[in-house]
């Protein structure tokens, strides 16, 4: 595992620039996230979201820039010290490994070769499985869980290692509203006991809005970075987008009406992108 930089801030990028298929999705970011903090990644299908959190964990190439992730370049061999949430996908049904399995290979599914369990591998699954709240179903097959179950499982492996840096791309997606808040609460419980700093992809602002200290935003070729305030309002978004966007305020939850991409998102009846 690499050893994080002293004095280095969790993530630093300079001067990024991402294009794809000969189309610039957006360039000139400079970003730090700080210890402790929770940065939301918002913009429609296609604006680069999921490549950014590709790039910080060195499997995709910047069209320009610099990434440091813990004080250090980033590159493709991974880094043990980056937790990485990935998006809600069901597992097939006929998959046999359990509940704990899963989790297990956060700590020793690095290893090259059939894992042989270490001292204290067993002790560190198990607290893992209570941490996300699994011992119900660790010992059941992960292709018969509920969509929930499989994501607190996936949290408990990222989290294997403590990370210092954690990355989560839509981990809220297809998840009904209790569930949400739990996978929700499972993050932010992370990054306050440990100081993490955590970026965080979401199509919708509104599960993760109490949580969030800055939004960055991506659309339309350009990008706009500020505390929610700052970022989740009309005049930025039309800005943003080049066309008139409303950002509402209906039953507690933020509402984005006129986005360009509305009817490939969810921008007519959700917060965000």
């Amino acid at each position: 595992m690499s050893t994080p930089a002293v004095g280095a801030p969790p993530l630093r990028i300079t001067g990024a620039a991402l294009r794809r298929d000969d189309r610039e999705l957006w360039a000139g970011l400079d970003l730090e996230v700080q210890p402790g903090e929770l940065l939301a990644v918002l913009g429609p299908s296609g604006s680069g979201k999921t490549t950014l959190l590709r790039a910080i964990l060195g499997l995709e190439s910047l069209s320009a820039g610099r990434i440091e992730a813990l004080g250090r370049p980033v590159h493709g061999r991974g880094n043990r010290a980056i937790g990485y949430i990935p998006q809600q996908r069901p597992l097939p049904r006929e998959t046999a490994l359990r509940g704990r399995d899963l989790v297990a290979l956060g700590i020793d599914g690095h290893r090259f070769g059939f894992p042989i369990p270490r001292r204290g591998d067993r002790a560190r699954t198990e607290a893992l499985v209570d941490a996300v709240g699994a011992r119900g179903f660790a010992d059941r097959p992960v292709g018969l869980l509920s969509g929930g179950e499989q994501q607190r499982l996936r949290i408990g492996q990222a989290l294997a290692d403590d990370p210092r840096l954690l990355l989560c791309d839509e981990p809220l997606t297809s998840l009904d509203l209790a569930n949400q808040q739990d996978v929700v609460a499972l993050i932010d419980g992370h990054r306050r006991r440990t100081d993490a700093a955590v970026l965080l992809v979401t199509h919708d602002i509104n599960p993760v809005l109490g949580a969030v200290d800055r939004i960055l935003y991506i659309a339309g070729g350009r990008f706009t970075l500020g505390t929610p305030e700052e970022v989740l309002t009309s005049a930025v978004l039309s800005g943003l987008y080049g066309a008139p966007v409303s950002v509402l305020r209906a039953g507690g939850r933020l509402v984005v009406v006129g986005a360009p991409d509305a009817e490939e998102s969810h921008h007519h009846h959700e917060a965000s992108a």
